[in-house]
C-alpha cells in the first residue's frame, strides 16, 4: 500500500520506518525543515536501536521518503498515519493544534479518499473531532474519509521490536472498510511474513500479536488506560520501597515474590527515583484532566503523580545525610535519558536530580552513552565526562540515574580508586549491595537496607 506519515519525530519514524520495512511505500514528512534535512543527508535525529538499520534498509530499497511538502505526502497515501506531538497544556490537558492542523491539511489537499489513522496518544473523543474538522475543513472538496485510531504501544529502547513483534494491534474504527484496509497494513505482521531487517531476516520465536478490534473511543481509552497502569504500578513500587526502608526490608525481593504472581507481572514494577519520559507523565496528566472533565474521581492516579514527584527529594534526603554538606563537592553523576537505550531527555528524573544539586551548590559532571548532546544545552553548569570513570574521578559521590546496562560492568576497583571518597547512591537499584561492598564502597539505594 502506499501509506503518508505526518510527523518525523519518535513515533512517526518508527512507524514510517517499520511499514516500509513490512514492503509498503512510504512517504513522511514533518514541520522540521531541519529535522527532514538531517533525515534526508542519512542520519538520524534520535537513538533507538535498530531503527537506522531499518531506515536505512528502506531507503535503499525505494520503499521510504522524506518530503518537507506536505500537500504532496496528502496526496501520495491511501492511508495516513498522523504522529504529530501531543504535549501537556499547563493545565495538564493534551495540546491537540498539531493534531487539528493535519486535519486542515489533509482535508484541502487530498484529492482522493483516505483513511486518516490516529497513530499519537490522544483524549477519547479526539477522532470524533478529527472526523468533524475534516467534513468542515474538506467541505468543497467533496472528498471522503474514514477516520480509524490505531494506539502505538512502543517502549523506547525497543521500540523497532515492539512495532515489528507486538504483543497486541488494537484498532478503533467504525466500518468494516476501515478494518480491511488496517489489517491489510499489518498483514505481515499479523502472519509474520516480512524480512526482519533487524535479526537478519529471522524473526524471533514470539507468540503472533492479538487482532483487536474496537469503537474510536475504545482505542483511545486503552492507550491512555495502558500508561497510566504502568504509572501506577511504579509509583506503587516506590510507595512500598518507602516503607521497606523503615521496615529493614529489601524491596527487590519483595517486587520479585510480588510479581511472580501472573495478575501483576513484573514488568514495570520496579522501585527507583521515579518514571520520566515524554509518555507516561504527560498521559498520566491528559487522563486525569479528561476525567475531571467528565466529572469522574480519579484521585488515585493523582496520588500516583505526587509519589512520582516526591521521588527525587527523597534520594536527594539520600545525598545529604551521606555527604552531610552538599555545598562544594564534586558528584559524579551516571545517566542523563530517562531510560536506558534512548538518547530521550524529556522529563528524565536525572535531569531534576542535577537541577537539586546545582541548587545546593554541588559541582557535578555528568556521563551518557547517547543522551549528552541532548543534555548539553539544558544543562549549560556541569562538566560532561567522556566516560563513566572521568565522571568518577575526584568525585566525593557517584550517584545512578540510569541504569544503562554498561554501568553494571565498569570496573569498580578502578572507580574507586579514582574517587575521593568511594561511595554511591544507587537511584536505580542497578547495583549489588554486596557486590560493592566487596569492592570497598559505602553504598546506598532505593528500598533496600543500606
Amino acid at each position: 500500500m502506499k501509506i503518508s506519515v505526518i510527523g518525523a519525530g519518535y513515533v512517526g519514524l518508527v512507524t514510517g520506518g517499520c511499514l516500509a520495512g513490512l514492503g509498503h511505500e512510504v512517504v513522511c514528512t514533518d514541520s522540521d525543515a531541519e529535522k527532514l534535512k538531517t533525515l534526508e543527508s542519512g542520519r538520524l535525529p534520535i537513538y533507538e536501536p535498530g531503527l537506522d538499520v531499518v531506515i536505512a534498509h528502506a531507503r535503499k530499497e525505494g520503499r521510504l521518503s522524506f518530503r518537507a511538502n506536505g500537500a504532496e505526502t496528502v496526496q501520495f497515501g491511501d492511508a495516513i498515519f498522523i504522529c504529530v506531538g501531543t504535549p501537556p497544556l499547563p493545565n495538564g490537558s493534551a495540546d491537540l493544534s498539531a493534531i487539528d492542523h493535519v486535519a486542515r491539511l489533509v482535508a484541502t489537499e487530498a484529492r482522493t479518499p483516505k483513511l486518516v489513522i490516529e497513530k499519537s496518544t490522544v483524549p477519547a473523543q479526539t477522532g470524533q473531532e478529527l472526523k468533524r474538522a475534516l467534513a468542515v475543513y474538506g467541505r468543497k472538496s467533496g472528498v471522503a474519509f474514514r477516520v480509524a485510531s490505531n494506539p502505538e504501544f512502543l517502549r523506547e529502547g525497543t521500540a523497532v521490536e515492539d512495532f515489528l513483534h507486538p504483543d497486541r494491534i488494537v484498532v478503533g474504527v467504525e466500518d468494516e472498510v476501515a478494518e480491511k484496509q488496517l489489517k491489510e497494513i499489518y498483514r505481515p505482521v499479523l502472519e509474520r511474513t516480512f524480512t526482519c531487517p533487524v535479526h537478519s531476516g529471522k524473526c524471533p520465536d514470539v507468540p503472533l500479536p492479538a487482532w483487536l478490534v474496537t469503537t474510536i473511543n475504545s482505542a483511545e481509552l486503552i492507550k491512555h488506560a495502558s500508561n497510566s497502569f504502568l504509572a501506577v504500578k511504579i509509583s506503587y513500587a516506590n510507595m512500598v520501597a518507602d516503607l521497606a526502608e523503615k521496615l529493614g526490608a529489601d524491596i527487590e525481593e519483595v517486587v520479585r515474590a510480588v510479581g511472580m504472581d501472573p495478575r501483576i507481572g513484573r514488568s514495570f514494577f520496579h522501585a527507583g527515583i521515579g518514571f520520566g519520559g515524554f509518555c507516561l507523565p504527560k498521559d498520566l496528566q491528559a487522563f486525569v484532566h479528561l476525567a475531571e472533565k467528565s466529572g469522574v474521581d480519579f484521585s488515585m492516579l493523582k496520588e500516583a503523580e505526587n509519589i512520582n514527584k516526591r521521588r527525587i527529594n527523597r534520594f536527594m534526603e539520600k545525598i545529604r545525610r551521606a555527604l552531610w554538606v552538599v555545598k562544594g563537592k564534586q558528584i559524579g553523576v551516571l545517566g542523563l535519558a530517562f531510560k536506558p537505550n534512548t538518547d530521550d531527555i524529556r522529563f528524565a528524573p536525572a535531569i531534576d536530580l542535577i537541577h537539586e544539586l546545582l541548587k545546593e551548590g554541588a559541582i557535578v559532571r555528568a556521563y551518557d552513552p547517547e543522551a549528552m548532546e541532548k543534555a548539553q544545552p539544558v544543562l549549560p553548569q556541569i562538566q560532561f565526562g567522556k566516560s563513566a570513570y572521568e565522571a568518577a574521578e575526584g568525585a566525593e559521590a557517584l550517584l545512578i540515574a540510569t541504569e544503562w546496562e554498561q554501568f553494571r560492568k565498569l570496573d569498580w576497583e578502578r572507580v574507586r580508586d579514582s574517587m575521593v571518597r568511594p561511595l554511591i547512591l544507587d537511584g536505580r537499584n542497578l547495583l549489588s549491595a554486596k557486590q560493592m561492598k566487596g569492592h570497598g564502597f559505602e553504598y546506598y539505594s532505593m528500598g533496600r537496607p543500606d
